[in-house]
């Protein structure tokens, strides 16, 4: 009964004053310490705070966390705390308000004469006026032996309050100051290492992707180390440059150029059209938005979190939106920009008061940064993987079409080196494509029927000339009126581009040319080849389009077949190139007579 009787005596005992002789290497977080008193109208002043009467005005509250969270108050609020030096050594001991983004902190000291020294800082008051050089608000404390000193601290802030008060030593606090600044300078090296490669990509490839992406970089490291109050003392338009507007302003420049950056990532403007205007509309907000904070930051702020939230989730949506169309590089964005909006989304919800004070919510920003950094320089090198797979690819793709269009590109250069001192390089590039498709069948990517000719007409001449052979075969698709009448004309421009394909991969010499004569007829011609090595080719054709297997119901083989006529010359001086080509036609008819599906030579029965 008795020990239940003293809780109350005990916790209030644990709520006052605090020693600071106990205080070992870990630092005490104050909470639990301190009293506190709301000034809603901002009138009170520190003679008034002071006096004895208004000691029983501040109040102990029960905070489970490392911090004050007051929300996106106007009011100015009072902290008294109470600190004893129960030694016989006198102490230093240092008060950290571990939050550089309050707007303005007055911290009133013991001057150990009586009276009490006063320090005016804060995020949109110059750097000079702290009492000691950190990036967050750090007041000394000297106890002498056996003393007991009050201190009061005046917050206010024009976004959202948030009042992390802490105790340390001397020696503990300089070792984690020295940590603390390591972390935050590994931050900064990742930063401009990032910044770096990207500009030598841009330079190198000249692609816009990466110099928004170096933009929106650059935006996100300066308002990150304004937020964390590393900025230069200097004032831009009045205002300190660790200001709360500066960091604002910083935010949206950096969210405007992260939108830039992921829709040309994302490319938005093709896959989702009408949200790629919504998210213009976004970066023309957050463009202005900086005249905005600058008149009425204390308005906003609580409008600009809640926009800067929405906005994280509008581009999380679009990146599981591309992610779901197949846009490879949204894998990526989802993965590295993810980790930046999450870290970004608790350090706003810890300014907001709904997530507690530790070092996730405090740098998540800054770890989320980092880690989005690092993944995007993996999709950075996929990128450059990519293009240059394309980039072989179409090489390769290059040299195929050159090999089976050798004669027609010789004969192209040849022309165009004719021309070259008439015409300009545009017209010679127009007229080369031009020459290519006059050459080409439409349907089947083969040689014409007037390629055929006057190649029939030169081969001829040349055969004749230097006394060697020339063989000529003529085929049909067999019952092609039929397979067209049954399965309709697309599916006859499909069997023709078959019997094609097979027909260029089967006559495959550089020397011999196969062509679409007309219709479902072809034809290949065979250079220095006598009859029987032109048989041998033709009956290799015939097998390779019977291996098809290409279903044609109106056939009695079932399938879609070829016949094939054969027809050579043999350097004789009265031969001539249509004689050839009706020999061939001939043969071909008496290849249809007996059955179809084979191969007949001029002369056989």
């Amino acid at each position: 009964m008795l020990g239940l009787l003293l809780l109350p005596l005990q916790a209030g005992a644990a709520a006052g004053s605090i020693d600071a002789a106990q205080l070992e290497q870990d630092p005490v977080s104050l909470t639990a310490h301190v009293a506190m008193l709301e000034d809603s109208t901002r009138t009170l002043t520190f003679d008034v705070i002071s006096s004895v009467d208004m000691a029983e005005h501040f109040h102990h509250q029960p905070v489970d966390s490392a911090s004050f969270a007051l929300g996106f108050t106007r009011s100015a609020y009072w902290f008294r705390l109470e600190v004893g030096n129960s030694s016989d050594q006198s102490l230093t001991r240092l008060l950290v308000v571990d939050n550089p983004r309050i707007s303005l902190v007055d911290a009133y000291v013991p001057d150990g004469q009586g009276g009490y020294r006063a320090w005016f800082t804060g995020a949109d008051r110059p750097q000079s006026g702290k009492a000691y050089d950190n990036r967050n608000f750090v007041f000394p404390l000297h106890l002498s032996a056996h003393s007991q000193q009050v201190v009061y601290l005046r917050v206010v802030s024009s976004i959202g309050l948030l009042v992390p008060l802490q105790l340390w030593s001397a020696q503990a606090f300089h070792a984690y100051e020295r940590e603390d600044y390591m972390a935050r300078a590994g931050y900064m090296g990742i930063a401009v290492a990032m910044i770096l490669f990207n500009l030598m990509l841009f330079i190198a490839l000249r692609e816009r992707i990466y110099l928004l992406y170096v933009t929106f970089v650059l935006c996100a490291v300066c308002a990150l180390t304004i937020k964390n109050g590393m900025a230069p003392d200097w004032t831009l338009f009045g205002l300190p440059l660790n200001s709360n507007v500066a960091y604002y302003s910083g935010a949206s420049l950096a969210l405007s150029g992260m939108l830039l950056f992921m829709r040309s990532m994302l490319q938005t403007a093709r896959l989702l059209p009408r949200m790629d205007r919504w998210l213009l509309a976004l970066v023309a907000l957050y463009l202005v938005s900086p005249l905005i904070y600058a008149i009425a930051l204390a308005q906003v702020s609580r409008v600009a979190i809640v926009v800067n939230l929405l906005t994280a989730f509008v581009m999380l949506g679009v990146g599981v939106a591309c992610a779901l169309k197949r846009q490879r590089s949204a894998y990526f964005f989802l993965a590295a920009f993810g980790l930046l909006i999450f870290g970004g989304a608790t350090t706003s919800l810890r300014a907001m008061g709904l997530l507690p004070t530790n070092a996730f919510t405090v740098d998540g920003l800054q770890l989320g940064s980092s880690l989005e950094m690092l993944l995007l320089a993996f999709a950075l090198a996929d990128r450059i993987n990519v293009m240059r797979q394309e980039k072989l690819q179409a090489q390769a793709a290059l040299l195929q079409a050159q090999e089976h269009l050798v004669e027609t590109l010789q004969r192209s250069e040849r022309e165009l080196e004719h021309r070259v001192a008439e015409r300009t390089e545009a017209l010679q590039v127009l007229n080369s494509r031009l020459e290519t498709l006059s050459l080409t069948d439409a349907l089947t990517g083969i040689a014409n029927r007037r390629h055929f000719d006057e190649v029939l007409a030169r081969e001829c001449k040349r055969a004749q000339r230097v006394g060697e052979p020339l063989a000529l075969a003529v085929l049909d698709v067999d019952w092609f009126k039929a397979y067209n009448d049954h399965y309709g004309h697309p599916a006859g421009d499909s069997c023709l581009q078959y019997v094609a394909q097979t027909l260029a991969a089967t006559i495959s010499r550089s020397t011999d040319l196969v062509a679409r004569y007309g219709g479902e007829e072809f034809v290949f011609l065979a250079p220095s080849t006598g009859l029987a090595g032109a048989q041998s080719m033709a009956e290799k054709l015939v097998r390779a389009v019977e291996a098809l297997a290409l279903p044609h119901e109106r056939s009695p083989l079932g399938h879609v077949s070829i016949s094939v006529g054969i027809a050579s010359m043999q350097g004789d001086a009265g031969s001539a190139a249509q004689t050839l080509l009706q020999r061939a036609d001939a043969a071909l008819y008496r290849a249809k007579s007996q059955g179809r599906n084979r191969v007949v030579c001029d002369g056989q029965a």
